[in-house]
Protein backbone atom coordinates (compact mmCIF):
# COMPACT_ATOMS: atom_id res chain seq x y z
CA UNK A 1 0.00 0.00 0.00
CA UNK A 2 1.26 3.22 -1.13
CA UNK A 3 0.72 6.60 0.77
CA UNK A 4 1.40 9.18 -1.74
CA UNK A 5 -1.25 11.59 -0.49
CA UNK A 6 -4.63 11.99 -1.64
CA UNK A 7 -5.55 12.37 -4.74
CA UNK A 8 -5.77 16.10 -6.25
CA UNK A 9 -8.76 15.42 -8.48
CA UNK A 10 -10.55 13.73 -6.57
CA UNK A 11 -10.24 17.11 -3.42
CA UNK A 12 -12.76 18.80 -7.02
CA UNK A 13 -16.24 19.16 -6.31
CA UNK A 14 -18.27 20.00 -9.22
CA UNK A 15 -19.56 23.27 -9.51
CA UNK A 16 -23.67 22.26 -10.10
CA UNK A 17 -25.58 22.99 -7.10
CA UNK A 18 -26.12 20.85 -4.50
CA UNK A 19 -23.35 17.83 -5.74
CA UNK A 20 -20.76 16.51 -3.94
CA UNK A 21 -19.21 14.38 -6.57
CA UNK A 22 -15.97 14.66 -7.38
CA UNK A 23 -14.85 16.81 -10.31
CA UNK A 24 -13.28 15.21 -14.06
CA UNK A 25 -13.80 17.85 -16.42
CA UNK A 26 -13.35 21.37 -16.45
CA UNK A 27 -15.63 23.71 -18.12
CA UNK A 28 -14.55 27.17 -19.04
CA UNK A 29 -16.84 29.88 -20.46
CA UNK A 30 -17.31 33.89 -20.98
CA UNK A 31 -19.87 35.63 -20.89
CA UNK A 32 -19.71 38.67 -23.70
CA UNK A 33 -22.02 40.98 -22.45
CA UNK A 34 -20.18 41.30 -19.65
CA UNK A 35 -16.33 39.95 -19.34
CA UNK A 36 -13.56 41.31 -22.41
CA UNK A 37 -12.49 38.44 -24.73
CA UNK A 38 -8.94 37.56 -22.30
CA UNK A 39 -11.23 36.70 -19.53
CA UNK A 40 -12.55 33.29 -18.63
CA UNK A 41 -14.53 32.02 -15.64
CA UNK A 42 -13.74 27.90 -14.81
CA UNK A 43 -16.74 25.67 -13.31
CA UNK A 44 -15.44 21.50 -12.39
CA UNK A 45 -17.68 18.93 -13.02
CA UNK A 46 -18.42 15.56 -12.51
CA UNK A 47 -19.29 13.01 -15.51
CA UNK A 48 -22.98 13.32 -14.48
CA UNK A 49 -23.03 17.21 -14.80
CA UNK A 50 -20.81 18.05 -17.37
CA UNK A 51 -23.72 17.77 -20.05
CA UNK A 52 -26.10 19.64 -17.97
CA UNK A 53 -23.32 22.76 -17.11
CA UNK A 54 -22.48 22.90 -20.90
CA UNK A 55 -26.02 22.91 -21.91
CA UNK A 56 -27.43 25.78 -19.38
CA UNK A 57 -23.99 27.87 -20.51
CA UNK A 58 -24.39 27.15 -24.84
CA UNK A 59 -28.45 28.01 -23.98
CA UNK A 60 -27.01 31.23 -23.17
CA UNK A 61 -24.89 31.96 -25.65
CA UNK A 62 -21.62 31.94 -23.71
CA UNK A 63 -18.82 30.48 -24.95
CA UNK A 64 -17.75 27.01 -23.69
CA UNK A 65 -15.01 24.79 -23.90
CA UNK A 66 -14.57 21.61 -22.03
CA UNK A 67 -11.63 19.65 -20.86
CA UNK A 68 -10.59 16.75 -18.95
CA UNK A 69 -9.53 18.22 -15.15
CA UNK A 70 -5.90 17.44 -14.72
CA UNK A 71 -4.37 16.77 -11.22
CA UNK A 72 -2.46 20.32 -11.18
CA UNK A 73 -5.56 21.90 -12.07
CA UNK A 74 -7.53 20.54 -9.46
CA UNK A 75 -6.01 21.77 -6.91
CA UNK A 76 -5.95 26.09 -7.90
Amino acid sequence: MSDDGPDPVAEAVCSRAGCRAAARWRIDWRNPRIHAADRRKTWVACDEHVGYLREFLAARDFPVAVSPLDAAEATR
